[in-house]
Formats: structure tokens, sequence, C-alpha cells
């Protein structure tokens, strides 16, 4: 019986998630959802704040990969066929991208709420694997006692989630993506971004070699971290300002405005 409570709850906060995600270029939507997360944990879970960060400035990147691919597609000018094929191939990897940064969300959404509600029972690692479970736990359990995480403790919650991520969610759905693009020039291009998020000091920016390596994924990863730490919390979640995106009304109020939000999507759905 303890075991169908369990999964009960579990696949009703993946349903739940679902909805609130969005669909694929509901970045906005995600990144209000992440950092309802981070409010959540009262500036202990750092994963979903930093990932907001991910969703808002990457709607300006597949803007700009859209332009340039329209551009470089003239390479088969005089192959109006060939060109269209390209052109909705680059649609389909962007896609996948979406997705990935959809699924994130969606995980992330669930982790937190069912670690929060059921975290502590002897069956809760068979829908959460152990080493992310235990520092979810430890993260709820310095809530529960309104206590904020060091900065160490805050870390190894982030490496703790986003190595999940990266190993069950982003790794294996991007390799069979980057495999599957037949496009050698727009797909070097890709894996090659120069990310620089609203909170990074001063012209830093974090160059890439290949996205598709996991390794430099977590490299840059932790990087995100020491550079959001660096900053100030406060400041990292003041800057999600900068990219005009979210309403002024979320940060006035976000619980009431989250709230409203998620009331509406559940209600329409």
């Amino acid at each position: 019986m303890l075991n169908e409570r369990l999964a009960h709850s579990f696949f009703e906060r993946q349903e739940e998630a679902h909805k609130l995600a969005g669909g694929l270029a509901a970045l906005s939507r995600r990144a209000t959802l992440y950092r309802h997360l981070y409010l959540a944990s009262r500036g202990n879970h750092t994963f979903p704040l930093i990932a907001a960060h991910g969703a808002l400035w990457s709607g300006g990147y597949f803007r700009f990969g859209m332009s340039l691919g329209s551009v470089l597609s003239w390479q088969y000018f005089g192959r109006p066929e060939r060109r269209r094929q390209q052109q909705e191939k680059l649609v389909e990897f962007a896609d996948v991208f979406r997705e990935i940064n959809r699924r994130v969300c969606i995980d992330s959404y669930v982790n937190f709420h069912f670690s929060r509600e059921f975290g502590q029972h002897a069956n809760a690692s068979d829908f959460i694997p152990s080493e992310l479970l235990d520092p979810l736990n430890r993260m709820h359990a310095a809530i529960a006692a309104d206590r904020e995480l060091s900065e160490r403790e805050k870390q190894i919650v982030f490496e703790a989630h986003f190595r999940h991520e990266q190993a069950h969610v982003v790794g294996p759905t991007l390799i069979e993506a980057v495999q599957a693009f037949d496009w050698p020039l727009v797909r070097e291009i890709a894996l090659r971004p120069r990310i620089r998020f609203a909170y990074f000091p001063g012209r830093t920016t974090m160059q890439f070699c290949n996205f598709a390596s996991q390794a430099e994924r977590l490299e840059k990863g932790m990087t995100a971290f020491t550079l959001a730490a660096q900053v100030g919390w406060s400041n990292v979640d003041a800057a999600l300002r900068l990219y005009r995106v979210l309403p002024d009304a979320y940060f006035s109020a976000p619980f009431a405005y989250f709230n409203q939000l998620r009331s509406s999507i559940l209600a329409m759905s």
C-alpha cells in the first residue's frame, strides 16, 4: 500500500509538472517554474535558479541560431528541396534542446515536491536515485529548520542535481540528436555556444568546445555555480529581470503570481 501511495504521488506530480512546463517554446513559463522552486527552497536549492537563467538565455540563442541557419542554408542555392530539408533538420535539432529544457524542468519540479513529501520513506529511492535523494533530504531538513545551507552544502545539492539531469535526461537525448543532425557546418556551430548569463560579472562568458561532451557540460555547470556564488544569490535572482521576459508582477509578488498561474493552467487542462 505504501508503494502504491508513493507511486500515485510521484505520477500525480509528473502529470502536474507536464502541464505547468508547457510546450517546447514556453521557455519563460519554465523560467517561472524554476524560480518558484528556488524561492520555495528559501534559497537553498540553487540548481533551478541557474536553470531559469539557462531557459531565458536560450530564447535569444535559439532566435540567433534560426537566423544563422537561414543564411547558411543558401549554400544549397539552386537545390530548393535540399535547402528546405536542411532548414527542417535545424528546427528539429533546436526542438531537441527545447525538449531537454522542458524535461529537466519537469524532473526538477517532481523531484523537489516528491522528496519534500516522501523523501524520508524507505522506498523513496525507488523513484529518486539515492545519490540525488540524500542531498535533497538534507536540503529539506534545512528548510524545515529555517536554516540556510552553507555554500558548500548548496554546491553539493547543485552538483547532485546537475549530474542527475546530465546522466538521465540531457546526455542520452543530446547524443542521439547530434548523431542524427546531418548538417556538419551548422552542427559544429551549434555545439560551440558562447554562453553569457545575465548574472555573469563583467564580460565573463563560457565558451564550449563541444556541447555534446558530458564532461565539458559538467565543468561549465560547476563554473556557472561558482560565478553565482561569487556574485551572490540575491543578485543572481535579481538578474533574471535583465532578460526582460518575466513580468514585473512576478518579482513583486512571486508566490501569488505563481499560484495564480498554476491554478489557471491546471483549470484549463
